[in-house]
């Protein structure tokens, strides 16, 4: 057994093991753990400072996710646009394959809330996944995510990145993780050996906080980054974690010198169960209006909102977003104008 193994064995799963170590109830999170498992690796519990803060918010359950009954479990339509199990096709050249269900810490934050975990999320069957791809040239870019696609074993990844690179229309695949910020001791030498066998490979990475970034996520990444995979990162805006402008700063100078572009800040999907952690689409520009001109122009990311109903990621700019009180009217890639009801 690898040492990432081992640390995922020794992770915090119960609310009384958490109890035991922070002296906080374990009754109030039992119900919340019995939907929405909990899972955090002994690395990132040590990350914890005390119960509040901005690493505790995004991994220890809360009783607000169980009084979120407005929003919806799957706010992107993803059951709806997968044509196969496991593989969502929203996008013209371009699928995400699901090839965990999953991950080595379960945020709370999750856009798949409503499965990962706890088997509600099926994995991609190789073979049909590989099959619909194969006979589609219009599909260019694959994005392996989850779950945590790099939990996958290595010779399983290996086979699952040697298939796609056999289709000749598929000119690059993404990997989504968040194990260098979560799991960093998963990002071992044989690893991205092995990744680098199956260039041009992308990777985007999720911190969200500059306490994620220490000694051992800079390793994580620069053992990506030394075999020439690009690193981007995608933030998601989350109250309390990360809604502060100087945070939001720190974290994106911090990125930088552990060789990870900024790519997106999100938007918090209409996931339910999150509810507590969205912020107003007003405040998340004023975040990124923060970093215009105070930091250089590498450390400024997208600003997007993944809309509802599967329409698409939308750049919140002028000209895409006009205010009717606390509903949103924008338009995505196609012309089409989507209502989005905004935290007022």
């Amino acid at each position: 057994m690898e040492i990432w193994e081992r640390s995922l064995e020794n992770s915090i799963t119960s609310p009384e093991e958490l109890s035991g170590l922070f002296r906080v109830a374990a009754a109030p999170l039992s119900g919340v753990v019995r939907r929405y498992p909990m899972r955090i690796t002994p690395y990132y519990l040590s990350l914890i400072t005390g119960p509040g803060d901005a690493i505790w918010r995004q991994c220890v359950p809360d009783p607000a996710e169980l009084e979120d009954f407005t929003q919806s479990p799957d706010p992107l339509d993803e059951e709806r646009l997968s044509p196969v199990p496991g593989l969502i096709h929203r996008y013209p050249d371009r699928v995400v394959l699901v090839v965990s269900s999953a991950c080595a810490v379960y945020c709370r934050f999750c856009m798949r809330k409503r499965g990962v975990g706890c088997n509600g999320i099926l994995a991609a069957s190789q073979e049909e996944a590989i099959g619909y791809i194969a006979s589609r040239p219009e599909i260019r870019d694959v994005i392996l995510s989850g779950g945590d696609p790099l939990l996958l074993p290595d010779d399983r990844l290996d086979d699952l990145l040697s298939a796609l690179r056999k289709i000749p229309h598929v000119e690059i695949v993404r990997i989504g993780t968040r194990v260098p910020v979560t799991l960093p001791e998963r990002i071992t030498p044989r690893l991205v050996r092995m990744l680098k066998r199956h260039h041009p490979l992308f990777v985007n990475t999720h911190f969200n906080h500059p306490s994620e970034i220490t000694a051992q996520s800079a390793k994580a990444c620069a053992r990506l980054a030394d075999v020439g995979i690009p690193l981007g990162n995608q933030t998601v805006l989350l109250k309390g974690v990360n809604d502060d402008p100087m945070v939001m700063r720190r974290l994106m100078q911090l990125l930088l010198t552990i060789r990870v572009r900024p790519y997106y800040i999100h938007q918090m999907d209409l996931v339910r169960g999150t509810a507590h952690f969205r912020t107003p689409v007003n405040h998340g520009v004023a975040v990124l209006d923060a970093l215009r001109g105070h930091t250089s122009g590498m450390a400024i990311p997208h600003y997007v909102i993944d809309l509802p109903g599967g329409k698409g990621k939308v750049e919140v700019a002028p000209g895409r977003v006009e205010r009717n009180g606390s509903r949103l009217s924008i338009t995505n890639y196609l012309g089409e104008t989507v209502e989005y009801l905004d935290v007022k």
